[in-house]
């Protein structure tokens, strides 16, 4: 698994700019790590591939708050299967206010949910834009550094993983989990007490 990895990055390392761009304005955290790991293996300049991987997270919100702004059709389909994170997005919004822009891109199922939300309210488009701006670059900074930084040691685990996929794939699987089910439940004590006001 590491050698299949580390030749998929050597493969592609002359296109590695723009799929890191592209896969950023999508998600992104696994494009992040991995741009770490090809800047430690001196593949890819390291100011340069946080620049533009925060461009692409940049871009990515941009494009779902402006998808919010103007196309109202789009937003009400989305609103028959995410009302209820929608509704989430309004009230973090009105609660803490910029401050939500900022590490919206850190909430597991809201990174395109919480752009879109702002999108639909009189919220300043400039001001979003610069909020976003930072927040991008922080994100792939934080992440790609720390990608940078234990380089060696992903690549152990990696290897470690792939000899051990059995105990892997149960620990991979429980985080996930606990993951899904932590957002879940934060999201149901957010509309409790929105309810109880």
């Amino acid at each position: 698994m590491e050698e299949f990895l580390k030749q998929l990055l050597y493969d592609y390392k002359n296109w590695a700019y723009i799929i890191v761009f592209l896969w950023c304005m999508l998600e992104g955290e696994l494009a992040l790590i991995l741009a770490g790991i090809f800047a430690h293996e001196g593949h890819v300049n390291l100011g340069l591939i946080i620049f533009i991987a925060g461009l692409g997270g940049f871009a990515g919100d941009q494009i779902y708050f402006y998808i919010g702004r103007y196309n109202k059709k789009y937003i009400q389909k989305k609103l028959r299967t995410q009302r209820r994170k929608f509704a989430i997005a309004h009230l973090l919004l009105q609660r803490f206010g910029w401050p939500i822009i900022f590490i919206q891109r850190y909430m597991y199922g809201f990174r395109t949910i919480i752009p879109m939300s702002i999108g639909l309210t009189r919220y300043s488009a400039k001001k979003f834009a610069f909020i976003n701006l930072i927040s991008a670059w922080a994100w792939a900074a934080i992440t790609i550094l720390l990608a940078w930084f234990f380089g060696e040691e992903i690549w152990l685990g990696v290897k470690w993983a792939g000899e051990h996929w059995y105990f892997a794939i149960p620990i991979i699987v429980s985080f996930l989990l606990a993951l899904f089910f932590g957002m879940k439940q934060i999201e149901k004590n957010i509309l409790r007490k929105r309810t109880h006001k």
